[in-house]
């Protein structure tokens, strides 16, 4: 048992890992427990089994694996980490547990796969088990398919996806194993449960009996469909309905049903490419003259095109072929196959057949006049099966077109395939500006003489009526008689829907509809329920006619409107009934004078006819009576103005008063028009014109007036009628004005002779100018150009104003227009209703005869000038017809063939054509989208970039006609996306970033593109990358954060992660969508009369927010709804919807921006307990509204106290969406003085329910906003805080907050630097000097501007008491709290020690935070004090000396304490040591502290010359924390990778500053460039960091940072460590291979900067380095090795020196000593000599050459000699050898110059190298201290050996520093001086290695440290006075004995 003992005592996941299986066993076992015991599913100790949890399912130990399986199983369930591990997990699960013989370990297996779907992980785990079913091992098989099947019946199949699962199925069917068959059979059966027939087509193919025995087995299934039983996480709401029902005995709820959606076998298909597979010799049999061999041909494509789904690809010439069979072959036989060829394409490729769907359709319905069944019913097939692969909308124009045709077959069949097309389509896809037009060509064969014409006219209409309703038909079925309605009706209730839907309405509801009930679940494509509202209307319309009688109050005010939309009409009525009407309910004198021949009587008769109808009931108004009584004689010929004037105005009430049609209107008209020009009675005239226009629509009477006016000769008339009409407009908008009704009139106009008329015509031009646009001109294109230029000076006018918002609307469309028309409006912009209208009125040419062949062939030539010629001619057609059909023949294709010319020329042309077509065919150019619009697309590709501009103008006007969702449903745009052309993609992808944002919905096939968008945002090409970026916040405001964020499960891990951080940016600046257009609908408030408030806020609104509630309607009732409570107290509401959040039932609230989901979440949960009309108040898109709203609220607190608090969590989250709750309370940077007053006081008294300390930190971040007034009342909020709270408000902890506070002393605006200063005064008064510590370290002038403010605004004595506490500076009743963290001083502390206190602080020597001051003397106040006398006693003189003997120190058992950097106001230098030794801490904060803390100095040029003399000491500090990252934190799986990127960013940040500053850059040395360098080029090639997010950017930063390095560091030490660094890298061949290519590049660059830097390098140094270099690599090694760039380098940098220095050069051998040696002075003679330098010099150095050399020998030798001896120094293990031989090496020569080696040194190592020479010297001369040499030696050593990691510190360091202390203070006892050591320049640097020179750094690093503790702890014990200061603690002791005996001597 001893092995046991050994891993028992290891942590558990150690044991994991362990190599014994028992081991093993124990630490899965105690993993178990660990992992059911941890709480938080986030807990850190997750962490570290992530890269164990495969190990423990794979363990090869049958019975640890067991345990394994189970602990695995536990850590999915429970940890949030576990998803990371589920590939890896699942594939051991596959591989090593599927195939074990115990059944348990498969049951973990399973179980684990399982749980990994259930955490969200469902995609990777399927793919793992499809990857199992290719494994050679059936078990593994059999396993695996088991486990599908299970995931799939209970999560079902919306979370197993079962595509690629059916893919797979058939062939295991085919294997060997039984096992493997059944097991696939039983999966086939569970698959069948979910998707029914959707399976068969895969599994046609399999063995017939297995198929038979699957038949047999399907059959047996229940009917009903399967329900999900295990629910994901995400799914917890399903997951508790799904409980409930459980409870409830499983009743069958909707919403579980409808989670079961029909799967389309089309999509578990895979496609097949069949254009490669086709005949090669097809398109010339399908020409030939024999039908056989036609036949053959079609034969062929018609086997292909039976394969269910097809490949997309260009099936443009195949579909050309087929068409021409149809429309033009004589062999019926041919026909039909032809068609069925044409139903197999457009059935196999679905949507993708769209493009084609509009060229055959019409040949189709043209060939439909052939009497042959089978070619008629091919033919059928064809165009139902084209009708599903496009719109309605799309082939409307083909059929409306053949509808009146001459041959009674084409007319029925056309109105039978609508009929059939009906039956698809639901009330969305079938809106009333299709049916229309439909209904009249219907209405029209209804009346045809062929019976079956009839007939099937009949189907169609009943056909629509069942499916969107009676309601939506009847308008345009008002001339049919009634037994041709009731035929319709009787069609209606017959037809049965696809999949069992209801229509919306219509029919009786008979059998027909229980039938169809149940049926089969409802299909995808089923209707949305359809909504109450269409019951309510119908009970409102049961009632009996609108007119009489109050509609039922169930519906409110919306069956109101419902009921009264109904068209007015009456029958004309004679005048003998209108009179007896009249008489009902005029008084009998009204009626006797209205002839009357005086005018007085007339006028009297006018006033009662007014009284009566002012007074008259609306329903009981006889309108028309009352109208034809006015027009009795003298009616409109009424003389006298002031009756003429009344009866107008009578008119006018009737219309507004009574329920007016236009049979009425009809009476009155023509004498309202009659007196338009009447001077006195033309305004009457008018408001009566206006009143007929609410009552019976604008466009009606506008049409009536026009033509009336013009009917007339009275120019005058014609003249004010066009006035009236232009205000008209503006007041009722331009919706559904008949344009082509008044354009002739309106012309007319225009010529007359009249100025005035004229006038007025331009002026209506100019307000339907607003409505209608550029197009408005084209009708006057042909004017004389004087009047031209008139209209276009009016246009001009207009230009750039937007059309009012209407203010009257018609009474009788108001309802009706309010529900419909808003849905029919067009989703794209083209200019709202009126721009679309007015295209649709041009006069268009049919151009498709003039497309000839000869046409199409001449822009197909091979010849590019002929191809031009073809271009030119369409161009000149286009042009000359001006407006056209959208009906161009083969036009399309040839363009499209033009568009990928070779020839640009001819590309632009075909651009230029484009954007005419454009302008030509107006909004008919949809059904050309496909076919020419998406190839302009691929044309944005190409490389010439006036190409791709044209491009991008042809599309932008495109676009204007067509709106973008032609342009976005389909595969297109996702198919031009997936080109990887960057041009392309950058150019498509700011085209849709710049359309998307306009859209309030987009086509769901934008999700299409997704994947490709995320492609782009890692494209190579930062353009496309940039653009990507851009896009991505329009795409998910359509398609919302959650689709986005799913589509990223697909991406590799790093990608995803890279992804989802750009779709959190993106989610924050997510535009709105667009809000709704303002529709017209009464009272409401217009979108643009709301102010610039309104728009901020509609920002905060919801997207839906507009829609979402319409205003109750304006009326009497409205004010009596409101008297009601506005809230409902429901018992513990409050309380449920609490707990629902909690156990997540409903959405968690989110403060941050509340998303769709949440607002109707909301609303629902509202709608509950708040009355209704204060809930539409709330939602109103109305501001005004809000505020009313709350207005309301506020006066009922007081009488609905308790209700409202029972609603007050659903107040204050509408408050969230509104006024972001707690941020917004940060208004108080508000400019108005209300606002913040208020916003103040709901501070204070939030403080009374919340607590403060939570409030603190959201005031914090208050502080950090761009809004000074914010940060100013934010600071002195906190100041409030503190004041009122103490210090334990301070969130996290005081020190950290009074940091961020303290750092606004130095703000720009003066009142936030009162704030701050006030807030600090109020910590002050709290904890008094302590606030010192906190604050941290302030500049000099905050510092004195703090001191100043603290002496003047301090409270003299800080209380304790809380009644003291001195006036408060906000009026708030804040309480002393007595607990406070900071305890506050006593009473009687004299002030004046708080300034003694501050001064010794401000003298930059604070206390150390051990001593409290409380206990200090205060020698002022006792000197001062002489009133008592107090007895002394005698002091004990001791003798000193005996503390300086050595003595035995105890080992010391406690670490040592790093202090902290807040206390370092002490000298600079040892604060800068301190804080430099922290950059290498292990600690990656302690390290990131340190580099803030340098960063902070670096950045101020004022302060950065502080760490001059420490710039080697910090670099290496740098280099050892790269190499810590590099070796151990990179190494680490359980460090957080952000952390060590930003460790990264800061240390780069911080040296690209110090490399900035050149005076600083100067002082690293050589081995510490060469030591920097190599950390900083290992970085750049550290693979691990480029794969974490934001790594690449840390590698651009270093690239950056290593240019610097080279700019600016001292040119000799960089070319030096360069060679010393290339001589290492290309030794050792471990590193990465890169490596050296990198050093020679940075070589490269310096010899790039010679020429500027040759003055001021020292040649001779780095002609050493070379000369080093060539003795390790001799040219013949340096050729052998495998690259040579390193040869090539080497002769560069000398070939460039000799180029600049010329023969000089030869000069700069001085420090290599044996010459002989080297082959660098050949070299360097060969390369001069080349140049021609050395011709004159040589005698000259021959004869000089032997004298200098030895002198330069010797010289050389010294300087070897000592660099040995200090390289001894130096190093740990040699140091004492080493002062020992200098020594000697100095008596022996003792003129000696030891400068040049000790100048590049640190001050430390110098002083440590003259105390050592001392040493030995005393000990020479046995004057020895105890203390030996080797006492030192050690102690340096000692030092040399620590580490950051606050390691043991022996005695002997102590001992050595003190007597470095001793030193400093002038009390060292030898009266030795120390020689001074000068600062000449050394012509050799002594740094030899810098390993070496690290350690002695380092040591220098540890010595400052504790150097810096020590004299921290000497000074705080000596209390200074402020004035007498001296400056060392020895002279200070002086000064105390005297005050002593001063005081003794007073005392006495």
């Amino acid at each position: 048992m001893g092995d046991d003992s050994e891993w028992m005592k290891l942590p558990i996941d150690q044991k994991c890992e362990h190599k014994v299986w028992k081991a093993r066993l124990n630490g899965y076992e105690e993993a178990l427990k660990l992992f059911q015991r941890i709480e938080d599913e986030k807990s850190q100790e997750w962490g570290k089994y992530l890269g164990l949890i495969k190990k423990f399912v794979t363990d090869s130990n049958a019975v640890a694996q067991l345990k394994g399986l189970e602990a695995a199983l536990a850590f999915i369930e429970n940890a949030h980490v576990a998803g990371k591990t589920t590939g890896e997990v699942v594939s051991g699960v596959v591989t090593k547990v599927f195939n074990q013989p115990k059944a348990r370990a498969k049951e973990l297996g399973t179980d684990i796969c399982l749980m990994y779907m259930e955490i969200e992980k469902a995609e990777v785990v399927q793919e793992e088990l499809l990857k199992g079913l290719d494994n050679k091992n059936p078990k593994i098989v059999v396993a695996c398919i088991e486990t599908v099947r299970k995931a799939l019946s209970e999560f079902g199949s919306k979370i197993v996806t079962l595509k690629p699962v059916v893919k797979v199925l058939p062939k295991q069917f085919e294997s060997r194993e039984k096992a493997v068959r059944d097991e696939a059979k039983l999966l086939a059966v569970e698959i069948y449960k979910w998707i029914r027939d959707a399976l068969r087509p895969s599994l046609q193919n399999i063995n017939s009996v297995q198929l038979k025995e699957l038949e047999e087995e399907w059959v047996k299934l229940p009917l009903s469909p399967p329900k999900q039983t295990r629910f994901l996480r995400s799914q917890q709401d399903l997951k508790a309905k799904f409980e409930q029902q459980q409870a409830q005995g499983g009743a069958q709820s909707d919403d579980v049903a409808e989670t079961v959606t029909a799967v389309d076998p089309y999509e578990l298909l895979e496609a097949v490419e069949i254009l490669s597979k086709m005949p090669k010799d097809f398109y010339e049999k399908i020409e030939a003259k024999k039908w056989q061999e036609r036949k053959e041909a079609l034969e062929a494509v018609e086997a292909l095109t039976k394969n269910p789904k097809l490949e997309n690809g260009d099936y443009g010439d195949l579909v050309r072929a087929m068409k021409k069979v149809v429309g033009k072959d004589a062999n019926v036989m041919l026909v039909s196959m032809a068609a069925k060829c044409l139903a197999g394409l457009a059935t196999g490729l679905r949507k993708k057949f769209g493009t084609y769907a509009g060229q055959v359709v019409p040949t189709i319905l043209e060939k439909f006049k052939e009497k042959k069944p089978q070619v008629v019913q091919a033919l059928q097939e064809a165009i139902d099966a084209i009708f599903l692969t496009t719109t309605l909308q799309n082939l409307s124009e083909d059929i409306l077109a053949v509808m009146d045709n001459k041959n009674p077959s084409i007319k029925q069949q056309a109105s039978l395939f609508l009929a059939r097309s009906f039956r698809h389509c639901t009330q969305a896809t079938l809106p009333k500006s299709i049916l229309k037009p439909f209904c009249a060509a219907l209405i029209k064969q209804v009346n045809d003489s062929a019976p079956e014409v009839r007939d099937a006219a009949f189907e169609a209409l009943g056909t629509a009526m069942k499916v969107v309703g009676e309601k939506a038909v009847n308008p345009f079925l008002a001339d049919l008689d009634k037994l041709k309605l009731d035929k319709i009706k009787e069609c209606a209730d017959k037809v049965e829907l696809p999949g069992g839907r209801k229509g919306a309405g219509g029919g009786s509801g008979g059998v027909g509809d229980k039938k169809s009930a149940a049926k089969a679940p409802p299909p995808a494509e089923a209707l949305p329920k359809s909504s109450a509202p269409t019951k309510k209307t119908q009970t409102a319309a049961a009632t009996g006619p609108a007119k009489k009688g109050k509609p039922p109050s169930a519906g409110g005010g919306k069956s109101k409107k419902m009921s009264d939309s109904k068209e007015i009409t009456e029958s004309e009525l004679s005048v003998e009934v209108c009179e007896e009407l009249a008489a009902g309910v005029l008084p009998a004198s009204c009626l006797q004078q209205l002839d009357s021949a005086n005018w007085k009587e007339r006028l009297a008769s006018m006033e009662e006819f007014q009284r009566a109808v002012e007074t008259m009931d609306k329903a009981g108004m006889p309108c028309q009576a009352l109208v034809r009584m006015l027009a009795k004689k003298p009616g409109w010929k009424e003389t006298n103005f002031q009756v003429m004037q009344m009866k107008l105005h009578i008119v006018a009430l009737i219309a507004q008063r009574g329920t007016f049609s236009k049979t009425s209107a009809s009476v009155v008209l023509d004498g309202l028009v009659d007196k338009v020009g009447d001077i006195k009675c033309g305004g009457n005239a008018k408001e009566g014109l206006t009143a007929i226009g609410e009552a019976c629509s604008l466009p009606w009477t506008a049409e009536q007036v026009v033509s009336m006016a013009f009917a007339q000769k009275n120019p005058k008339n014609q003249a004010e009628t066009l006035n009236w009409l232009a205000n008209a407009m503006k007041e009722f908008g331009f919706a559904g004005i008949n344009v082509k009704g008044f354009i002739n009139n309106v012309k007319t106009a225009l010529g007359a002779t009249n100025p005035a008329v004229r006038t007025a015509a331009i002026t209506l031009l100019g307000v339907m100018y607003l409505y209608m646009g550029a197009p408005l001109r084209m009708f006057f294109e042909d004017e004389k150009p004087a009047l031209l230029a008139q209209i276009d000076a009016e246009f001009e006018k207009m230009q750039g104003q937007s059309p009012p918002p209407p203010i009257r609307f018609t009474k009788k469309a108001a309802a009706e227009e309010e529900g419909d028309d808003g849905e029919e409006q067009e989703e794209d912009g083209g200019g709202g209703g009126g721009g679309q209208d007015i295209m649709d009125l041009l006069p268009r040419t049919d151009i498709s005869d003039k497309i000839t062949s000869d046409l199409v062939s001449k822009i197909g030539d091979k010849n590019w000038k002929i191809r031009k010629e073809g271009l030119d001619e369409v161009a000149a057609i286009i042009s000359d017809a001006k407006f056209i059909t959208a009906n161009i023949g083969e036009l399309p294709l040839s363009l499209k063939g033009r568009l990928g010319d070779s020839n640009k020329i001819l590309v632009q042309q075909t651009l230029t054509i484009l954007q005419q077509l454009a302008t030509a065919i107006g909004p008919g150019l949809k059904h050309h989208v496909k076919t020419l619009g998406i190839p302009v697309i691929t044309v944005l590709g190409d490389s010439k970039p006036n190409v791709r501009t044209a491009a991008m103008t042809t599309l932008q006007a495109w676009v204007e006609q067509t709106g973008m969702k032609e342009w976005l449903e389909g595969e297109d745009l996702s198919e031009e996306l997936k080109r990887e052309n960057p041009f392309l993609r950058q150019e498509m992808l700011g085209w849709l970033a710049e359309k998307l944002p306009t859209l309030r919905t987009v086509p769901g096939d934008l999700m299409l593109c997704v994947p490709q968008l995320y492609a782009c945002l890692e494209d190579r090409n930062g353009d496309v990358r940039k653009k990507a970026q851009d896009a991505l916040p329009t795409f998910m405001m359509h398609l919302g954060y959650d689709k986005m964020t799913k589509a990223t499960g697909k991406l590799k891990p790093a990608s995803k992660d890279q992804v989802m951080a750009m779709l959190e940016k993106a989610r924050a600046v997510m535009p709105a969508k667009p809000a709704a257009p303002a529709k017209s609908g009464g009272g409401k408030a217009s979108r643009s009369q709301c102010t610039v408030i309104a728009d901020s806020l509609w920002c905060l609104l919801p997207p839906q927010g507009a829609a979402a509630k319409k205003p109750p309607a304006k009326g009497l009732k409205d004010d009596e709804d409101k008297s009601g409570p506005i809230f409902i107290l429901i018992p513990n509401a409050k309380e449920q919807r609490i707990k629902e959040e909690k156990q997540l039932k409903i959405l968690k609230w989110n403060f941050i921006t509340p998303r769709d989901e949440y607002v109707e979440q909301l609303k629902t949960q509202m709608s509950t307990c708040f009355a209704k009309w204060l809930q539409d108040e709330l939602f109103h898109f109305d501001f005004q509204r809000h505020v009313k709203a709350i207005g309301v609220m506020i006066e009922r607190l007081e009488s609905e106290s308790e209700a409202t608090i029972s609603c007050l969590d659903l107040i204050l989250k509408w408050f969230t969406l509104r006024q972001l709750f707690f941020s917004s309370l940060l208004q108080v940077g508000e400019s108005k003085d209300v606002v913040r007053k208020d916003v103040r006081a709901i501070l204070t008294m939030l403080c009374k329910v919340y607590p403060a300390s939570k409030v603190f930190p959201f005031l914090m971040d208050g502080t950090k906003s761009k809004n000074s007034k914010q940060r100013a009342e934010c600071l002195e909020e906190l100041g409030c805080l503190i004041e009122g709270y103490g210090m334990n408000v301070c969130q996290p902890t005081p020190a950290k907050s009074l940091k961020e506070i303290a750092v606004h002393i130095g703000d720009r605006d003066t009142s936030v630097r009162n704030a701050a200063l006030n807030t600090v005064v109020a910590v002050y008064n709290v904890c008094g000097d302590q606030v010192y510590k906190l604050i941290g370290n302030l500049s000099e002038k905050d510092m004195s501007m703090l001191e100043e403010r603290i002496k003047r605004s301090a409270k003299k004595t800080p209380a304790a008491p809380a009644k003291q506490s001195a006036p408060e500076r906000s009026q708030r009743e804040h309480t002393t709290n007595p607990n406070a963290t900071f305890l506050r001083k006593p009473a009687q502390e004299d002030p004046n020690k708080l300034n003694q206190a501050r001064q010794n602080t401000q003298h930059s020597e604070s206390s150390h935070p051990s001593i409290p001051k409380e206990f200090q003397l205060d020698l002022d106040m006792i000197e001062m004090d002489q009133s008592r006398v107090c007895e002394l006693p005698d002091l004990v003189q001791h003798k000193l000396d005996e503390l300086l003997e050595p003595i035995m120190i105890p080992e010391p058992k406690m670490h040592s304490v790093s202090p902290h950097f807040d206390d370092l106001h002490n000298s600079t230098a040892s604060t800068i040591n301190f804080v430099i030794s922290q950059v290498a801490s292990g600690d990656i904060n302690t390290s990131i502290q340190a580099l803030a803390q340098i960063d902070e100095v670096l950045r101020q040029e004022d302060k950065a010359e502080v760490m001059s003399g420490h710039i080697d000491q910090f670099l290496i500090a740098t280099f050892m924390q790269l190499r810590l990252i590099y070796s151990t934190h990179m190494a680490d799986d359980r460090m957080d990778k952000k952390d060590i990127i930003k460790l990264y960013s800061c240390i780069i940040g911080n040296m690209l500053s110090l490399f900035s500053m050149e005076s600083l850059a100067r002082e690293a040395s050589m081995g510490v460039l060469k030591d920097l360098m190599h950390g900083l080029i290992t970085l750049m090639l550290d693979v691990r960091v480029e794969d974490i997010e934001d790594g690449q950017q840390v590698i651009r930063s270093v690239n950056l940072l290593v240019i610097r390095v080279l700019e600016k560091s001292d040119q000799t030490n960089m070319i030096s460590a360069l060679l010393v660094l290339l001589q290492d890298s290309l030794i050792t061949t471990a590193g990465p291979p890169m490596f050296s290519e990198l050093v020679m590049k940075c070589l490269w660059r310096m010899i790039r900067f010679l020429p500027e830097t040759i003055n001021t390098i020292n040649l001779d140094r780095i002609l050493l380095d070379v000369h080093n270099f060539m003795k390790v690599f001799p040219k013949e090694k340096l050729k052998q090795l495998k690259s040579d760039v390193p040869h090539r380098t080497l002769k560069t940098l000398l070939h460039t020196l000799c180029k600049l220095t010329g023969a000089k050069i030869l000069d700069h051998l001085s420090m290599i000593e044996n010459r002989n040696e080297s082959e660098l002075e050949a070299h360097l003679r060969r390369v001069v000599k080349h140049s021609g330098n050395l011709s004159g010099l040589k005698s000259d150095r021959g004869s000089e050459k032997t004298g200098l050399r030895t002198d330069r020998m010797s010289k050389a030798k010294v300087s070897d000699i000592l660099s040995e001896i200090f390289k001894k120094i130096g190093s740990k293990e040699n140091t004492k050898e080493g002062l020992t031989e200098l020594y000697e090496y100095k008596q022996k020569y003792s003129d000696a110059d030891l400068e040049p080696f000790l100048k590049n040194t640190s001050q430390f190592f110098q002083s440590y190298v003259e105390r050592g020479l001392r040493m030995i010297e005393s000990e020479r001369e046995g004057k020895a201290r105890i203390q030996t040499s080797a006492g030192t030696t050690g102690s340096f050593l000692c030092v040399l050996c620590m580490t950051s990691n606050n390691e043991e510190l022996k005695p002997a360091v102590y001992y050595e520093r003190l007597k470095i202390l001793r030193q400093r203070q002038g009390l060292e006892n030898t009266s030795r001086q120390r020689p001074p050591i000068s600062s000449l320049l050394s012509s050799k640097p002594s740094v030899a290695s810098s390993t070496d020179m690290l350690h002695s750094k380092l040591s220098q690093l540890k010595e400052s440290r504790e150097m810096y503790q020590q004299e921290h702890n000497a000074h705080s014990h000596s209390p200074t006075h402020a004035h007498t200061r001296s400056a060392s603690p020895a002279a200070n002791l002086d000064d105390l004995k005297k005050r002593l005996e001063r005081i003794k001597s007073n005392r006495q």
